[in-house]
């Protein structure tokens, strides 16, 4: 390799510009002292990633303003953000929601706006004690590390060098992520955001959708905005919609006065007494539900791999649909066309994806009960089965890479990649590593929910404080 092609002197490399890559390079930034930092995306903007890509007004985020701050010493942070950039005339949509500005739910393009300028505001704190940031525009295909540092390698032969490294690559949407075992479905299937693409297929045709969770709302959103006006039809093995958010009142924190509750058991059946003493008085049976939140990290990480593996086969369906929750605007479009008949949801599972014959698209599925499969024609399908965490099937370059070198391995059932809990990586042999981390959905198996803005944003901060004791 030319030297040429070859970029030293980079104390932090962060593979990944999306939420997690941001808000860790913000966090550095604010902190004193002069460092480099180099964020490799591929995207032409930094802070948007898979989530905040979105441009049409109706993909909303999945919680209120209240809830999404990405400054975790203030809560209030987008709330006042959001506050000001409507006083100043933006998003005159938001009047449709009538709601206070903290219970709005912004567009996913708006908030990636928020998250922009938080960066540019931190580029100024760091540029007075010296600390840069540099967007390489790129992906990143092969890395290396070793006890001095890291190596990544672009696709286009460039070498990056760095002191230290972070794997925030964030999220492997399933129906834009390469599969090894699953390709035949997006081969087939429309892009669940894309909207032009839907304009496209037959107004009046039916659209069969493999997924039922927060990608399906959004699928269904796209549609809708594209004209489409014939039956849509959902298939997932459980036949679960998520849940509508609402704002509960306050709850009283009964995990956080009880430590004995530790089994999947023992939270379920907690659980559900709670919800059952709140609907008895009259209160919505969101708030208690929501007060299980901040420590499902603690409950995740010391439960045993038996324990785990009993949540994610009995209880995750539940969970998701209970807890990752739809906002209104688009749970409202759902009912509409659940009342019209135009929406209907099948428990199914997806055994097989056939060629196309004459425009239709064929899919092989088992509903619930019956013991022989069934073919379903439709004009479009899509893939909303939400995200890949399995790295294992994660057919891209890096991924690869990282496993066969063996500087990863995969976390507690094989959800993201293993580390210790303040982000370092684990590799094949056991070894923490002294020079690359992970953040956000790669410690997906270590604490089970590592996606959400909360979480990316106290990870970002507790890792950026980690790094730079480390120099």
């Amino acid at each position: 390799m030319s030297s040429k092609n070859t970029q030293a002197g980079a104390d932090i490399l962060i593979v990944g510009g999306g939420l997690s890559g941001t808000m860790l390079a913000v966090q550095l930034l604010r902190l004193p002292g002069r460092r480099r930092i180099v964020i490799v995306e591929s995207r032409s903007e930094l802070g948007r990633g898979e989530a905040y890509s979105a441009t049409e007004l109706g993909h909303t985020l999945n919680g209120n303003a209240a809830r999404m701050s990405v400054d975790p010493d203030n809560a209030d942070d987008l709330t006042q953000w959001l506050g000001d950039y409507l006083a100043a005339g933006g998003w005159p949509e938001s009047d449709e929601q009538q709601v206070p500005v903290a219970e709005l739910f912004p567009p996913r393009g708006i908030f990636g706006l928020y998250v922009q300028q938080r960066l540019a505001e931190a580029r100024a704190v760091g540029a007075r004690h010296g600390s840069t940031v540099e967007h390489m525009r790129g992906e990143a295909v092969d890395l290396q590390s070793d006890a001095s540092g890291v190596v990544l390698t672009l696709t286009d032969g460039t070498l990056l060098m760095s002191r230290f490294g972070v794997l925030a690559t964030g999220m492997f949407a399933a129906a834009r992520t390469p599969q090894r075992d699953s390709n035949a479905l997006n081969a087939a299937a429309v892009d669940p955001w894309d909207v032009n693409a839907m304009r496209q297929l037959d107004p009046g045709g039916r659209v069969l959708i493999i997924g039922s969770g927060l990608t399906m709302v959004d699928a269904v959103v796209s549609l809708e905005q594209a004209g489409h006006r014939g039956p849509i039809d959902v298939f997932s093995r459980h036949g679960l919609l998520p849940h509508v958010r609402r704002q509960p009142p306050a709850w009283p924190d009964f995990l956080g006065a009880d430590h004995s509750i530790r089994s999947t058991r023992q939270l379920v059946r907690a659980l559900r007494m709670q919800c059952e003493q709140a609907i008895a008085q009259g209160i919505d049976w969101q708030a208690p539900l929501d007060t299980v939140r901040v420590h499902i990290p603690r409950l995740w990480s010391q439960a045993t791999d038996l324990q785990r593996r009993q949540f994610v086969r009995h209880v995750r369906p539940w969970w998701e649909s209970h807890h990752h929750r739809s906002p209104p605007p688009s749970a409202r479009l759902l009912d509409r066309f659940v009342e019209e008949g135009r929406l209907s949801i099948h428990a199914a599972s997806l055994l097989s994806v056939e060629e196309p014959h004459s425009g239709q698209v064929r899919i092989n599925v088992r509903y619930r009960g019956d013991d022989q499969p069934t073919v379903e024609t439709g004009a479009a399908l899509i893939n909303s089965t939400g995200i890949q965490y399995d790295w294992r099937r994660v057919d891209r370059p890096l991924t690869r890479q990282l496993l066969a070198r063996g500087l990863v391995q995969p976390g507690p059932l094989a959800l993201g990649i293993a580390a210790d809990p303040g982000g370092a990586v684990v590799d094949a042999h056991g070894q923490v590593s002294s020079r690359l981390f992970a953040m956000g959905p790669p410690l997906r198996g270590l604490w089970w929910e590592s996606t959400a803005v909360t979480d990316v944003a106290l990870q970002a901060k507790a890792l950026a404080a980690r790094i730079v004791t480390s120099v």
